[in-house]
């Protein structure tokens, strides 16, 4: 099975983006055929500061492979260095419905948060599109967030397929329901855009800093409460132990349950859950052309399944006489 995502290189990776997408990839990498990107040109639809981008795409590609992405057993790359992905959106553009990108409900909603509009923007979902339908992706791990933005790439796929004759294969979307949506410290689910995230490479006093303001109610430490509506006991659940993690579950039941108590142990189960992934870090931090090495490397795996890809599209609908 050909398995394809990517990870927005704009801002410091948190604990969402790893059990979201990260975590599911590093796993799906030992029995399915990866394709696995840091995707710097859907971010240039936020971040307009080069030396940043060019930085974050590193620092991404970096903190991936240190939370345990093998290069050597998947295909790993930066978007921009298969400059075939460009191409292609061009060309499913000219055949995409006005209508479609319209009930797209991401670009509304970024807008709303002081996204500045722009056609990058408005037209992201076709350069998402090109991005699983350029490697013949059969399935796309997403959160909800993203179901709609794969049903696109689907409607651009069946469209191109129809016009030109059968050309791309028809992804599905792979949505764990369970680690779909991580909530923040606010519990709206965490993202960078709200400010509400747990950096996963923070230092002791940014982490003990940020998991001190998960917010919860005011229900005193002796009343029952009810687990799977706290935030703090949804982060919770992603660190503890089986055991304690039922102790736990059984003082917000019955009562008992105190609040800085948890915080403190969450504390300690995150800082320990990481421990082995920032010793890797590091490391690689301080070879940074062996990284760009490793990326190079694996641009030139992507393009070599892309150029059959654009080769066939190319021909298909006239740039080849």
């Amino acid at each position: 099975m050909r398995v394809l995502s990517g990870i927005q290189p704009s801002g410091r990776l948190h604990i969402g983006n790893y059990f979201g997408m990260m975590r599911p990839m590093i796993v799906s990498m030992m029995e399915n055929e990866l394709y696995a990107f840091v995707v710097d040109l859907h971010a240039l639809t936020s971040v307009h500061d080069g030396s940043r981008l060019a930085a974050d795409s590193l620092g991404a590609a970096i903190d991936f492979m240190a939370l345990g992405l093998d290069p050597e057993r998947c295909v790993f790359w930066i978007q921009s260095d298969v400059p075939e992905v460009t191409e292609l959106a061009w060309i499913l553009s000219t055949i995409t419905p006005l209508g479609l990108l319209e009930r797209c409900h991401s670009y509304k909603d970024k807008i709303a948060r002081g996204i500045a509009a722009s056609h990058g923007l408005f037209s992201y979902p076709v350069l998402m599109a090109a991005d699983i339908l350029l490697y013949q992706a059969e399935r796309v791990p997403i959160g909800n967030d993203q179901k709609q933005h794969l049903e696109v790439a689907r409607d651009i796929a069946n469209k191109f397929n129809h016009a030109f004759g059968h050309t791309f294969v028809l992804p599905e979307p792979a949505i764990d329901t369970g680690l779909a949506v991580v909530p923040g410290l606010d519990g709206q689910k965490m993202s960078k855009s709200y400010g509400n995230t747990i950096p996963i490479f923070a230092d002791e006093k940014e982490l003990k800093k940020q998991v001190m303001a998960i917010v919860t109610d005011s229900t005193p430490v002796a009343d029952p409460k009810d687990p799977d509506k706290c935030n703090l006991y949804n982060i919770f659940k992603l660190f503890a132990p089986a055991d304690r993690l039922a102790d736990v579950r059984n003082l917000y039941v019955n009562g008992g349950a105190m609040y800085g108590k948890i915080k403190l142990e969450l504390l300690e189960f995150l800082w320990d859950y990481f421990r082995p992934a920032r010793a890797r870090r590091e490391q690689l931090r301080a070879n940074p052309t062996q990284v760009r090495d490793i990326l190079r490397r694996g641009a030139l795996k992507a393009r070599e399944k892309a150029t059959p890809t654009l080769n066939r599209v190319r021909e298909q609908v006239g740039l080849k006489y």
